[in-house]
């Protein structure tokens, strides 16, 4: 382990940073990783691509099979939030490349692909929106139907954070789908979501309760609502240069980055709450969506979850579902794991690095075990 000084975002919205003020301490990176499997694997990988023809993309991605013959269930994996490549890599952790490799020994085909604009992936994830995503997965299934190894019958989606909202967008519109796994992700309105992580990962990393409710609060729900209303991006970016401005300037300065300027901070900050991701996406409503869906669903959340919190989420997804009289529903709270599904002390994002758990076995298990009863 090697102990790293770095700043981060008091807010991480699904993976990615949506802040203005941060705060700095010393955490203990890993680079041990005992979960990442070592080549030669003992199933079958394709490198592959397949074509967004709504969008003219290419994503480019891998399959992983459990042997070149045979006739298997198939999983599509849909990252959060932010760039991500095929194994949403992120604090030097590759999930999504476990979880394939758990699945496939199973006996589960299982594709990954690169967000559009990353890696190997053709197109601009910049101007890209969470509906253009679920674009992306209708056309990975439909890439899946062309395989003859695929089981067309059972397909599913397994979406982690904000793929927790795309799968369910994909689900209510494709007969395709079979069974859709949701990982943290959202059921409640995006809004409330973030102002509640907001809130909690700034106490999990020491900043006093006086800050919170002063500074990081308020310019939260002031930008939020500024942009719920908002039919015109240019003057919103405007209003939001004027509010970060007067935030930065009103904060104390130990909450504020000292590797960045002043000009650096507000910049960073308009560009990414005036962006069209961010505009739509903090206007959704997951449970408008989750009405709608009429297959299987398993719903996980870690206890110490702090970006998207359980209690209030998993409630959200139930309830949506039994709404839209979908009675195959199983939700289940994971004790002790965070937003990662990694086991941790407070579910702060400042630990993930640190931790040499990539993801949970339990939380494996519940997701590979669940999945096999759905495909028999």
């Amino acid at each position: 382990m090697k102990t790293k000084r770095i700043a981060v975002s008091i807010g991480i919205s699904f993976g990615v940073s949506v802040i203005v003020l941060f705060i700095f301490f010393t955490y203990k990176a890993s680079t041990n990783r005992p979960q990442e499997p070592s080549k030669p694997y003992s199933y079958y990988t394709e490198e592959i691509t397949f074509k967004n023809n709504d969008s003219h993309v290419t994503l480019a991605g891998t399959l992983t099979l459990p042997s070149v013959a045979g006739n298997y269930p198939a999983v599509i994996l849909i990252s959060g939030s932010g760039a991500q490549n095929r194994d949403e890599e992120i604090s030097g952790h590759k999930p999504f490349l476990i979880i394939a490799d758990h699945l496939t020994k199973l006996g589960i085909a299982v594709l990954r692909y690169d967000d559009r604009g990353i890696g190997k992936s053709s197109g601009s994830f910049k101007t890209a929106t969470t509906a253009d995503f679920a674009s992306d997965v209708a056309s990975a299934i439909e890439f899946l139907k062309t395989r003859k190894e695929i089981d067309k019958g059972n397909i599913g989606l397994i979406g982690h954070s904000e793929g927790g909202i795309v799968a369910p967008m994909v689900a209510s519109n494709l007969k395709d789908v079979s069974f859709i796994v949701l990982l943290a992700g959202p059921g409640i309105e995006v809004m409330k979501v973030l102002l509640k992580q907001q809130e909690l990962i700034a106490r999990a990393d020491g900043i006093s309760e006086s800050d919170i409710e002063k500074y990081i609060l308020p310019i939260h729900e002031q930008a939020y609502r500024m942009i719920s209303m908002s039919s015109d991006g240019r003057k919103l970016k405007t209003d939001l240069t004027r509010l970060i401005e007067q935030s930065y300037d009103n904060s104390p300065a130990d909450l504020m980055p000292s590797e960045m300027s002043r000009e650096e901070v507000v910049t960073t900050q308009s560009d990414k709450w005036s962006s069209e991701w961010f505009r739509n996406f903090l206007k959704y409503d997951p449970a408008l969506i989750l009405e709608k869906v009429t297959c299987p669903v398993l719903a996980l959340n870690g206890e110490k979850d702090l970006v998207v919190t359980p209690k209030e989420n998993l409630s959200g997804i139930i309830n949506a579902l039994k709404k839209g009289g979908n009675s195959s529903v199983t939700v289940k709270e994971l004790s002790n794991l965070n937003h990662l599904f990694q086991n941790c002390e407070t579910g702060s994002p400042a630990e993930y690095s640190g931790i040499e758990e990539t993801f949970s076995p339990d939380a494996l298990n519940e997701i590979s075990d669940w999945i096999l009863k759905q495909v028999r």
